[in-house]
């Protein structure tokens, strides 16, 4: 559905360190990295991209897909080693769908960061 997300840190170390972590298990890394800020992909196609900014934006929900639930499992404890806080282990969310598993974690910026995987246990 996106192409990219694009949005503002407080501090651009701490959420580059964060996210590069916590994300790491998703095979997401850096694409491009320069004055406007960083690009990260896990395919070269969908990209979230972040800058420094004094601006107060709003709070985001990101939401990231995982292939399994032993990558929303890794994302969780990466997440929680990067800094993030806890805003819901790794689990079923039944009152989503009886497939939805996913972790939740708030990132340096008060974002809520999910990892959420769809598929069936292996």
């Amino acid at each position: 559905m996106f192409d990219h997300v694009v949005f503002g840190v407080s501090d651009y170390a701490a959420s580059k360190a964060f996210f590069l972590n916590a994300l790491d298990p998703l095979g997401i890394a850096v694409v491009q990295e320069g004055q406007h800020g960083i690009e990260l992909s896990s395919d070269g196609k969908v990209s979230l991209c972040m800058f420094q900014t004094e601006e107060k934006p709003a709070h985001l929900h990101l939401a990231f897909v995982a292939e399994s639930r032993q990558q929303v499992d890794a994302f969780y404890r990466a997440a929680l080693e990067a800094g993030g806080s806890d805003n819901g282990a790794p689990g079923l969310r039944p009152n989503y769908s009886g497939r939805y598993y996913a972790a939740f974690v708030i990132g340096p910026d008060g974002h809520n960061i999910e990892v959420v995987c769809h598929e069936p246990v292996a």
